[in-house]
């Protein structure tokens, strides 16, 4: 039986939006910390499909949330590309050799690592009740390829930039590629159960209004159309955080059939800019939900209130902090669901 959250992203507006919040499987909850204290390291815990599988139920059995997201890292395409990976404490995702020392062709392809994911997708659904929805996600080509290129997070993803502008056949064949791989690793993931899949373009918001309609819409556009030829009743969440006032031509040309607005986002205008009836995610800032106090519920009733007439899923404008407190998520919960 399809849930509150699943009817919303098909277009059917719900008397209270259904929630889940990015990054809710992970850090701020102790039983995720107690776990990883037992299992070891981040990248053993995805690709260990049990442990994977309890982490993504662990927020549903403590909050109630109406989505279960996949517990995953949007770096697991590059490493099935060939790409090394590896989470190194206290200094984030490193991938070698990186995009500016060799070439894509040099990569020997593991797709053996979207393996454990879609075993975690399995066991996660068997778990689920029938009215949470399962959630499997992917990294953007745009912001897969900035981690590609540089081997890391950077701060203002300018070689990804600079290889755009000084070599744009280059960092198309690596959008390409990365584009035929996820476009496999979704399609996997909603066979093992998926019953809608976010695209994340964590960096969309670097690119320049041209760059953006090259390396953002048009991508997530080839994605999407794939996606609907194989899985047309799948819906598709696109997140290009940092759009601003490119969101409606993303939400107009990519095919998505809803967008994830971030926390600088005007939600009266996401409104009234985007095109009627699309659903909507979010948009409420994850560092109000640390802080906590009456400003919470305040927030929590205007971006509810800018969505009256519209199919919302309330969510957060990017993830969940890992110093947010326990009873802030409660509260947040409270004020939206009374």
């Amino acid at each position: 039986m399809p849930g509150p959250l699943l009817d919303t992203l098909k277009g059917i507006r719900q008397p209270t939006a259904p929630v889940w919040l990015m990054r809710q499987a992970g850090r701020y909850l102790p039983e995720y910390r107690e776990l990883r204290a037992k299992k070891g390291g981040f990248l053993e815990l995805v690709y260990d499909s049990e442990a994977a599988a309890e982490i993504t139920v662990q927020p549903i059995r403590r909050f109630g949330f109406d989505g279960a997201i996949l517990f995953s890292d949007i770096l697991i395409v590059p490493h099935a590309m060939g790409q090394g990976l590896a989470f190194m404490a206290g200094e984030g995702p490193k991938l070698s050799p990186t995009l500016l020392e060799v070439d894509l062709s040099e990569f020997a392809p593991a797709l053996h690592h979207f393996d454990p994911v879609y075993e975690t997708v399995r066991l996660t659904r068997a778990q689920l009740p029938d009215n949470v929805t399962m959630l499997g996600f992917a990294g953007s080509p745009w912001t897969v390829a900035t981690y590609m290129i540089a081997g890391e997070g950077s701060k203002d993803q300018g070689p990804a930039r600079l290889l755009a502008y000084r070599d744009p056949a280059r960092l198309q064949a690596i959008i390409d590629a990365i584009i035929d791989h996820s476009v496999t690793y979704l399609r996997g993931q909603i066979d093992a159960g998926a019953e809608a899949v976010q695209l994340f373009d964590s960096w969309a918001g670097s690119l320049a209004p041209d760059q953006f309609e090259r390396w953002v819409i048009a991508p997530n556009a080839k994605i999407t159309a794939a996606l609907k030829q194989s899985h047309p009743d799948t819906p598709v969440i696109g997140f290009p955080k940092g759009a601003g006032a490119k969101l409606p031509a993303y939400a107009r040309e990519t095919g998505v059939d809803a967008v994830g607005l971030d926390e600088t986002l005007d939600p009266v205008w996401a409104h009234q800019s985007l095109p009627e009836g699309m659903p909507v995610q979010g948009n409420l800032d994850p560092l109000l939900v640390e802080a906590g106090g009456p400003a919470l519920p305040a927030r929590v009733k205007t971006i509810i209130a800018a969505f009256e007439d519209r199919p919302h899923v309330f969510n957060l404008g990017h993830g969940i902090g890992q110093f947010t407190p326990i009873d802030h998520v409660h509260q947040l919960l409270a004020a939206l669901r009374g």
